[in-house]
């Protein structure tokens, strides 16, 4: 069990539940030291007043706001612990919601609610249950790190998940981002959910971080002596081209098949580079001739010389009607 990083009380109406927070992350990125290249010495950073350039330790540093230029004025920590807050020491729940309604832009980090003592078993069991049969979260404050926050109660594996929230007025809009108004086919969006579909799974616990485990074989390669791992020799990929959208979703859906072990229904589908016409000025998609397209042109070939060949014989059988008569 991990360190509890806060120690409170889950407040459910008239119901209290003694609650520790416990982490529900762990940080797997490689860290470094900042040293200095000639001698791998470390580098420290100095905490100095800018006033009489004086270092200073860490128990004369505070906290302080600057009220205009000319004058900062210090809080202390116990200052904010004594704020007269109802969420000091609590997680108050304010509200429920249902799940769908919350925008993921806003939750921030996750933790886990375990149970503070014997005596919250009960009431914790409760709340749970009442969450998982409502197939609702809630919506709760609680203080913490010298500001009330926003946070969201769910549950996960039999254990209560809080995750802290954005409040609405931090969350940026997002409507000068949006692109200018283009047209869309169906036939192409009916491909891209498709291709949605073919590429859906229900498990993500199989992805890794690559780049971490590469980090890791370089720095293992440098301690060991051994020369550096040589980057995968790839294609490398096509910028600045424009491409028939529906044909690259054909062959997003094919690969996509592919991968899987499915057969595909036999369609090619390629991605063509788009050339300029040459009188028109129009973006027309560049010729390509498939195995389907040759041998469906085979076939009319054939289909063509069947004709003609049962042509000449009905020509020739009535010729030698009219010379026996």
């Amino acid at each position: 069990m991990p360190r509890p990083l806060w120690a409170g009380a889950i407040s459910f109406g008239l119901v209290t539940i003694p609650v520790k927070i416990v982490s529900a992350t762990e940080d797997h990125d490689v860290h470094f030291h900042r040293v200095h290249l000639t001698d791998m010495g470390r580098v420290r950073t100095r905490k100095v007043c800018e006033i009489d350039d004086q270092v200073v330790s860490q128990d004369e540093i505070g906290k302080g706001y600057e009220v205009s230029k000319d004058e900062t004025v210090a809080v202390t920590d116990e200052e904010l612990e004594q704020m007269p807050l109802p969420t000091a020491k609590a997680i108050e729940i304010v509200a429920f919601v249902d799940a769908d309604t919350i925008d993921p832009v806003r939750i921030s980090d996750s933790y886990y609610l375990a149970v503070d003592g014997q005596v919250a078993a009960k009431p914790y069991t409760l709340l749970r249950k009442a969450l998982e049969r409502s197939s609702k979260v809630a919506v709760a404050k609680f203080a913490w790190h010298g500001r009330e926050r926003l946070g969201l109660l769910r549950i996960r594996e039999g254990a209560i998940v809080l995750h802290s929230m954005k409040w609405p007025d931090e969350v940026r809009d997002p409507q000068e981002l949006a692109p200018r108004a283009v047209e869309v086919g169906e036939e192409e969006i009916e491909q891209a959910l498709q291709l949605a579909d073919r590429m859906t799974i229900d498990d993500l616990s199989g992805f890794r971080d690559e780049y971490r485990e590469a980090l890791e074989d370089i720095i293992a390669a440098k301690a060991d002596g051994k020369p550096l791992p040589s980057p995968d020799e790839g294609e490398e990929k096509k910028t600045g081209e424009v491409v028939d959208l529906m044909a690259a979703l054909n062959a997003s859906v094919k690969a996509a098949k592919e991968s899987r072990g499915e057969d595909h229904d036999g369609q090619d589908a390629t991605v063509h580079e788009m050339h300029p016409a040459k009188k028109t000025g129009r973006t027309v998609p560049a010729k390509k001739k498939t195995a389907s397209s040759k041998t469906a042109a085979a076939k009319k070939t054939t289909a063509r010389s069947t004709s003609a060949a049962k042509k000449s014989a009905g020509k020739k059988t009535a010729a030698k009607k009219r010379s026996a008569s």
